[in-house]
């Protein structure tokens, strides 16, 4: 028998006490009352939204900074808060934790789209305890539960208040904080090499992919002179056509395949014959499709970069465009389209016809106007050729160096949901 095993044995032989987030603690709001200004030049440090999504345990070591001012009230972090994303486009995503593990005795405050959950006493639940617990696989099933919305999704605090969460003894806390903490370091290393590997293939590949297409309008013009190719205005070579509104409520296990926008940027490569979604037939016959050899580009986002970037659709099977995507209809090579719009000159060129908000949008006219260049059919082919060499080598998920990296990271979480499943008592 191993430590932990005796430990649970010797601690709590009839189960775990479970207990609700209610009984334990609070919850509390981020910052309130800042402008746009108020995020440049600051004086404190700041979380942001992006921390707390992508880190199990905050990160400090960030320069994002908020102006405080002198005797202004508003609520600080505090060692074992547990922290949570408010909102995202799915509700899997919403509620994602991040927890403060260090002790600091810098303020740090909290980005008003996060919430803050805090223990009433934190001799019950270790920080690095609620670091692992609260990304497992149940606590985000449970966490997932409590969104609601149709375009994006929100957390109920009341209904995140109800959930019940293990409090084993802190000697069977601490032991499993060591066993998952040498895990990750240990993935965390190998990752790290893994992972530079594959940010230096990626420069590789979007060097390549920018020295075909040209860095510059210059680049770009003397591409065109060398291969004999007209440098046009990219609604010249097509026709963009806005697709038609459906939300995440309308989707369904099976039945017609469709494209939402959020997707377009986290899911899908440069090309596809399969979609991740599907809808309705009856509400699929109201919308619009894209066909095999069109290009669907992405029209909104929430901020600049997801602007602009396509996917070359190439399933015998139609396939429905959300709002918030065009269609690009043309006669050109697909994916050679589609890796234009990977290109650094393209996005540069397009940026500035993007309307900001609370979310990005760009018109028809907008994309249209960035300049490609457009060489014959048997060039774009073969510079299509050797792009996809690169990009299989740094993207192709189900083999090398990605399926490394996310083999190591199932690992991970086989073993932290395995090692926080506890019986529960009946006391």
């Amino acid at each position: 028998m191993n430590r932990l095993q005796t430990l649970i044995s010797d601690l709590c032989p009839n189960g775990v006490q479970y207990m609700s987030l209610d009984d334990l603690g609070s919850f509390y709001g981020g910052i309130t009352g800042k402008s746009k200004e108020d995020f440049n030049n600051g004086n404190a440090k700041f979380i942001t939204y992006k921390n707390v999504y992508a880190n199990p345990s905050l990160n400090l070591e960030v320069d994002d900074k908020v102006r405080i001012q002198e005797g202004e009230k508003q609520r600080t972090l505090e060692y074992g808060d547990v922290i949570f994303t408010g909102s995202s486009e799915t509700p899997d995503e919403c509620g994602m934790s991040s927890v403060l593990t260090t002790r600091t005795d810098e303020k740090l405050y909290l980005n008003s789209f996060c919430f803050v959950f805090r223990f009433d006493n934190l001799d019950i639940m270790l920080p690095d305890f609620s670091k692992h617990l609260f990304r497992s696989f149940e606590m985000r099933r449970k966490i997932s539960r409590t969104a609601s919305g149709v375009t994006r999704y929100n957390v109920s605090k009341k209904l995140m208040g109800k959930i019940e969460i293990p409090v084993p003894p802190l000697e069977v806390q601490r032991e499993i904080v060591q066993i998952l903490d040498n895990f990750t370091e240990l993935t965390a290393e190998l990752t790290a090499e893994l992972t530079a590997e594959l940010t230096a293939r990626k420069d590789q590949y979007q060097f390549y992919l920018d020295s075909f297409y040209g860095g510059s309008i210059d680049e770009m013009q003397s591409f065109a002179e060398r291969t004999n190719s007209a440098l046009v205005p990219l609604g010249s070579i097509g026709t963009l056509t806005r697709g038609k509104r459906f939300v995440h409520a309308d989707a369904t296990e099976t039945g017609t395949q469709c494209i939402h926008y959020g997707e377009l940027y986290t899911y899908y490569g440069v090309a596809a014959d399969k979609a991740k979604s599907f809808i309705s037939p009856e509400l699929a016959a109201k919308l619009r499709f894209a066909h095999k050899g069109d290009v669907v580009i992405v029209g909104a986002g929430e901020n600049k970069d997801d602007i602009g970037v396509g996917v070359a659709w190439f399933g015998d099977e139609d396939v429905v465009v959300h709002d918030a995507c065009y269609t690009f209809k043309h006669d050109q090579n697909p994916k050679y389209i589609s890796y234009y719009l990977r290109t650094n000159m393209y996005h540069q060129q397009i940026k500035r016809y993007v309307s900001e908000g609370k979310i990005c949008a760009i018109s028809a006219d907008g994309l249209g106007r960035a300049l490609i260049p457009i060489p014959s059919r048997e060039e774009q082919d073969r510079i299509v050729s050797i792009l996809d060499n690169f990009y299989n080598l740094c993207n192709d998920i189900s083999s090398g160096l990605p399926a490394e990296i996310e083999a190591r990271q199932l690992q991970y979480s086989y073993y932290r949901d395995k090692l926080l499943s506890f019986d529960r008592t009946d006391q």
